[in-house]
Order: structure tokens, then C-alpha cells, then sequence
């Protein structure tokens, strides 16, 4: 089964929501999910032709949408070179196991050498047993020495 890559635009934004939805509910952290379409369309495509906060590429099955890829690029100054972060990469339950996800992350590490990037990273959950076995196939390295710190909610709002 073929897949198509193609990257979202404004109209996809409830596509993109609702693989953000499925994601936060495989990932057990709906509870955690509070993106609108408005929000999501504000800052993924800017009214005022400013630059995204993060760029999407979705991946079709036919007419089907059968995942996503979110990322921003950061940098890294050990490099001095920019990064590719990979925030959230996700396929519906009924694609898994056709070579959607390999499709996506491909693509996301192309694009990486293409705009000169020292490396492509991303998170995964530490029970995410097939996601692992999926990410260190293709040659991933999980950094178990990093440890995520997180400033959000509250936290964060006192500094404002």
C-alpha cells in the first residue's frame, strides 16, 4: 500500500487536530490536550504571513489521512548548525505496520540534510515499547543520560 506525503495547509487544520487528539488519547494524556483549530491555525499558519511555529506534513492512504508529522527546527550551538525536532509523529491504529510512520521519518531526516541540520531529534515514552523497537531500526539512539525539564502551567506563568 502506498502512502502520499504532502505538507498541511491552513484548511488541514482539522485533520491535524484530530491526529493531535488520537495521539494525546494513545499516548494517555488527553487530560493534557487543550489545542483548538484556532489556535492551531494562529500559529502553524500566521494571518500576518509571519513564520510558523512548527510545520506539518501529512500522510494520505488514498483518500485517507493516515498520520502526521509535526517539527521545528532549533539549533544547537555544539554544532552551530540548526536541529530538526521532531514534536509528534503519529499514525491511526488502522495504517500501522505499512510503512507510514518509516515514510514520515524519512522524510523529516531528508529534509534535515537538506537545510543543513546537525541532527533530528525527538522524544518517546519510556512504554512505548514498539515505538523504540520502531525508532532504533532505523538507527535512533535513545540519549538515556538527558533527562526532560518542563516549565508549564502555573510554573511558567509566575515568571510572566
Amino acid at each position: 500500500m502506498s502512502c502520499t506525503l504532502r505538507s498541511a495547509t491552513r484548511d488541514d487544520v482539522p485533520t491535524i487536530l484530530a491526529c493531535i487528539r488520537a495521539l494525546a488519547d494513545y499516548e494517555r494524556l488527553t487530560h493534557e490536550c487543550v489545542a483548538t483549530e484556532e489556535q492551531l491555525a494562529r500559529t502553524l499558519f500566521p494571518a500576518d504571513g509571519g513564520a510558523p511555529a512548527a510545520h506539518c506534513v501529512l500522510a494520505y492512504v488514498g483518500d485517507a489521512p493516515a498520520g502526521f508529522a509535526l517539527y521545528f527546527f532549533n539549533y544547537s550551538t555544539f554544532l552551530a548548525r540548526p536541529g530538526l525536532y521532531l514534536e509528534d509523529l503519529f499514525v491511526r491504529p488502522e495504517f500501522r505496520g505499512r510503512g507510514v510512520g518509516k515514510t514520515l521519518l524519512l522524510h523529516l531526516a531528508q529534509l534535515a540534510n537538506a537545510r543543513g541540520c546537525g541532527r533530528m531529534e525527538w522524544s518517546v515514552l519510556d512504554w512505548n515499547q514498539p515505538a523504540i523497537d520502531f525508532y532504533e531500526s532505523l538507527g535512533a539512539r535513545r540519549m538515556k543520560e538527558w533527562q526532560i525539564c518542563r516549565l508549564t502551567g502555573d510554573a511558567l506563568s509566575r515568571y510572566a
